[in-house]
């Protein structure tokens, strides 16, 4: 009862009323966070329906192997986030300590990743401005949009990675209970939106004019 207690938070009566109103919060803030990304979406359709020859040209200079890479490692992640909600459900705290450390040893290395493929885009003046590399100034929108919705989806990433590192040492210091914790499923929404953002980026900046 104790523990419980611990979990039940201000104005809540009930966990079970608590864990239904902050699903129901955080469903209303991913679809809010769709919206802003969908609007990206929609600006980089708008160009590439304008411009769709060169939008090839500029998706072939982008590199592969490491936009590959970092889907397969977010992938794992959203798995070991999957296996940590359903280990907290099923009141498996060491299974679920360790989930949750995989999932952000696996997001560290996402943006890991991510900082090698900028530093050569740089190097390879891919950059919008004075000294870009491509001709074609619809070029400069492709990687313009690149760098915006990629840096985007790399601070939400970031802000994943706080909090589930949060919930895993408060869970392995037992600070929290983590069965019936309304943060884990609530974090595990999140983490799955973050990946799901990426699942769309990956085709319309890395396989544009490979298929």
């Amino acid at each position: 009862m104790i523990a419980r207690a611990k979990i039940l938070q201000p104005p809540w009566k009930e966990i079970s009323r608590q864990r239904e109103g902050a699903t129901f919060g955080i469903w209303v803030f991913l679809a809010s966070e769709m919206l802003f990304f969908g609007s990206l979406l929609l600006l980089y359709t708008a160009y590439r329906v304008a411009n769709p020859d060169v939008f090839i040209i500029a998706g072939r200079e982008t590199d592969i192997w490491y936009g590959t890479v970092n889907t397969a490692v977010l992938m794992t992640s959203s798995l070991t986030m999957a296996v940590a909600a359903q280990a907290a459900e099923a009141d498996m705290r060491r299974l679920t300590i360790w989930c949750l450390g995989a999932t952000v040893i696996l997001g560290l290395m996402f943006l890991v990743f991510k900082g090698f493929e900028y530093a050569e885009d740089i190097k390879k003046n891919l950059v919008p401005g004075a000294n870009f590399a491509l001709k074609p100034p619809a070029a400069q929108i492709f990687f313009a949009l690149y760098w915006i919705m990629t840096a985007i989806h790399a601070i939400h990433l970031s802000i994943g990675l706080g909090l589930v590192g949060r919930l895993a040492i408060s869970g392995a210091l037992r600070r929290v209970q983590l069965r019936e914790n309304p943060q884990v499923e609530v974090t595990a929404l999140y983490w799955h939106l973050v990946d799901v953002i990426w699942i769309i980026l990956y085709p319309l900046i890395y396989l544009m004019g490979r298929s």
